[in-house]
């Protein structure tokens, strides 16, 4: 055999991936060196083309600077970067869960390295509104909350959990608030108040109900009103409501890539036993909690009886994507005549194997139940790649014996060649595609890496309002909704940021699905139970709808956001540190703790969430400034070593923290975040994997 395998990802693949498969270890390692020999060569030529298309666009912004829009245009569609028709073609895939087609609603993304916050990602599926308005600030409190549980702040939560029951489930009369008792049956739902009773004003709304609960339903989420007048907050509710419990993650992506470190075999196997569980529903997490061991399973399905008097299931666990990586990463967790495979092949084949454990039935829940595995495929360039992505997928059907079109597709719509081909991109997917997501944050990264030569950019956090990115974020929709999107697939949009900020994402994140997209990513359970009120208040498939044949100009797309004038000094400054701290925040958790996704302070110490995607912006708009002259190399590292010693405070409490400022020579944090910057003008793509994985591995040795 000329695979060389890692010994924890070939004891991983043979002892538990394959053990509940009609699948050899020497097929699956036969299968897997055939496509190895069959897709990498044709991966190689697709990245230098990248390469070629990016040095070409270089030595045109050295000869003409930015241009006019029109030379641009001309000049990118005689490159082939810009395809001259990028007509929308009516997607028609098939076999696609209602999740994914018919229910609008939030999206979690989770690190596949971390088995806990996997279970909790997967079990997010209902969330309760009460411990959300409790524990965040989502509700003002303007007090200290006792110990335990503080009747004041309870107090709170009811008032606000009723006012949006009479917003989003009105009753034919009267308020929820003045309830003092309700009862559902096959008779109905009934609100008593005193000697006056109500049904709903809209009787549709009313789902089910339990032994102690009530279902109700809009927009294609489910509420649940559990009654339990004996417990803690039963008694303190005016009607013995003891919880409001939101359908929340409808669906989740279990991440190999932007969110996780996994530099070798043993990273990898640990990852793909994440999903392997996932899959058999035999996935188990056990932690220290408040002095106890707690153990976290997966959740299994929710029964009631259905307003019609019919027995009633409902899924108790989101619907599982999984992210692979993208045709750029190579991974030493295999070698084939002494060469690296390409990772993205290793992924398709180990992450469809264990998708058959629950496309067989063999898992304890049920995934997919229309018999169809979601991998979201991100960093892709263009129609080509894409193409490429669908021959993979379908080699893989036929190395496991699925059926054709098994594995769907999402793509992400993340780099410029995309953006601007997306119909095209769509097209080579058509009869696969479940999803297009604006990926924002590398969406930026690459937008200052592609017009890297022809002026210094604009600040980071004037981006979201550039011209640019408002018509990315317009047209992701149109594009998508001319290709047959409703009803069928989903239409993303990117993450909250801003973990502990709930109060700022009630107001700011209800836009999305107001401009039509119907998923969006928020960075914990406890916010994918908040923006769940977003689809609750907004009827997408309605929107989506008024939305159709508008069309936004993929010219805007051209627009640089290049500076007008020079910024000042201080500014300058400002901007520096800010992503110097951001930079080394992530990066001495990466390469030092082999953590890929956390909630990094910036400079007011404000938690923002962090990953390889945000690092990317950061890194190459140094790099940018850098290049043009508004920074100096001498000024680059005085001020990254100056960070280093803020970060190294701000992680002072952190187990196991690698410190950087006491020796920033040896440290192979600072180093990789300083090579990030210095070597951000040459690095494909802007992206950040090499030098990390390179330092991280180095880290691990040492």
């Amino acid at each position: 055999m000329a695979l060389q395998v890692d010994p924890q990802l070939k004891t991983f693949v043979e002892d538990e991936l394959l053990a509940g498969l009609d699948l050899t270890p020497d097929a699956f390692w036969t299968a897997l060196e055939d496509l190895q020999t069959r897709f990498a060569p044709r991966i190689a030529e697709l990245l230098a083309r990248r390469g070629e298309l990016q040095a070409q666009i270089d030595t045109w912004h050295e000869s003409h600077g930015a241009g006019t829009a029109e030379e641009y245009a001309a000049f990118l569609t005689e490159l082939g970067y810009l395809l001259p028709a990028d007509e929308p073609v009516a997607i028609t895939v098939e076999n696609v869960d209602a999740e994914i087609a018919e229910i609008p609603g939030p999206q979690l993304v989770v690190p596949a390295t971390v088995p806990r916050y996997a279970l909790n990602a997967a079990n997010a599926r209902w969330g309760s509104l009460y411990d959300a308005f409790y524990g965040t600030d989502a509700l003002p409190q303007e007090f200290e909350l006792a110990k335990g549980y503080d009747e004041r702040r309870g107090a709170q939560v009811i008032a606000a959990a009723d006012e949006l029951l009479d917003e989003l489930f009105p009753l034919a009369q009267g308020s929820h608030a003045d309830v003092e008792r309700y009862t559902a049956g096959e008779q109905g739902f009934v609100a008593f108040s005193g000697a006056a009773e109500s049904g709903l004003a809209d009787p549709a709304q009313f789902a089910g109900f339990g032994e102690s609960s009530i279902l109700l339903q809009r927009n294609g989420l489910h509420v649940e009103l559990t009654i339990d007048p004996e417990s803690q907050v039963g008694r303190q509710h005016h009607a013995g409501v003891s919880d409001v419990l939101l359908e929340s993650a409808v669906t989740a992506i279990v991440d190999l890539e932007d969110s996780v470190a996994t530099v070798d075999g043993e990273d990898k196997a640990n990852a793909y036993r994440t999903w392997l569980g996932l899959m058999t529903g035999e996935l188990v997490s056990e932690f220290p909690k408040g002095g106890r061991t707690v153990t976290r399973r997966v959740n299994g399905d929710r029964e009631y009886t259905g307003a019609d008097g019919a027995p009633l299931t409902l899924p108790g666990r989101s619907l599982l994507l999984v992210r692979n990586v993208g045709h750029h990463m190579t991974t030493d967790a295999v070698l084939v005549d002494g060469r690296e495979i390409a990772e993205g092949v290793l992924d398709a084949l180990v992450t469809a194997a264990a998708a058959q454990y629950d496309l067989s039935g063999r898992g304890r829940y049920s995934n997919s139940r229309t018999g169809s595995m979601y991998i979201v495929k991100p960093k892709q360039h263009g129609p080509d790649e894409v193409a490429l992505t669908v021959e993979l997928f379908a080699a893989v059907e036929e190395v496991l014996g699925l059926p054709a079109r098994t594995l769907k597709i999402g793509i992400m719509d993340e780099e410029k060649r995309t953006s601007v081909n997306l119909a095209s991109a769509v097209a080579a997917a058509r009869d696969r595609v479940i999803f297009v997501n604006t990926g924002f944050l590398d969406r930026t990264g690459d937008e200052i890496h592609t017009c890297f030569v022809a002026g210094p950019v604009i600040p980071k956090g004037d981006m979201k309002s550039s011209t640019w990115l408002t018509t990315y974020e317009d047209r992701n929709v149109d594009v998508a909704l001319a290709s047959g999107f409703a009803h069928t697939a989903q239409i993303g949009k990117g993450m909250w940021a801003k973990p502990a900020a709930m109060a700022d994402m009630l107001a700011q994140k209800g836009a999305q699905p107001r401009q039509g997209a119907n998923c969006a990513w928020v960075p914990s359970p406890t916010a994918a139970t908040l923006h769940a009120l977003h689809y609750l208040r907004t009827d997408v498939h309605a929107v989506q709808e008024s939305l159709k044949g508008r069309t936004a100009d993929r010219s805007k797309l051209l627009v640089l956001p290049l500076q007008a004038e020079a910024p000042s000094a201080e500014a300058i400054t400002h901007e520096l540190e800010t992503n110097a701290q951001s930079i080394l925040g992530y990066v001495v958790r990466w390469v030092g703790l082999g953590i890929g996704c956390s909630t990094v302070p910036d400079l007011e110490g404000v938690g923002l969430m962090e990953d390889r995607a945000t690092l990317r912006i950061s890194a190459q708009l140094v790099a940018n400034w850098l290049h043009h002259g508004l920074l100096d190399e001498q000024t680059v590292r005085d001020t990254f070593a100056r960070m280093a010693v803020l970060v190294d405070e701000q992680n002072a409490d952190e187990p196991g923290y690698p410190a950087m400022a006491k020796d920033l020579e040896h440290s192979e944090s600072f180093q990789a975040a300083l090579e990030l910057v210095l070597t951000g003008r040459t690095e494909p793509n802007g992206y950040t994997e090499r030098v990390l994985t390179t330092w991280r591995k180095k880290a691990k040795s040492a």
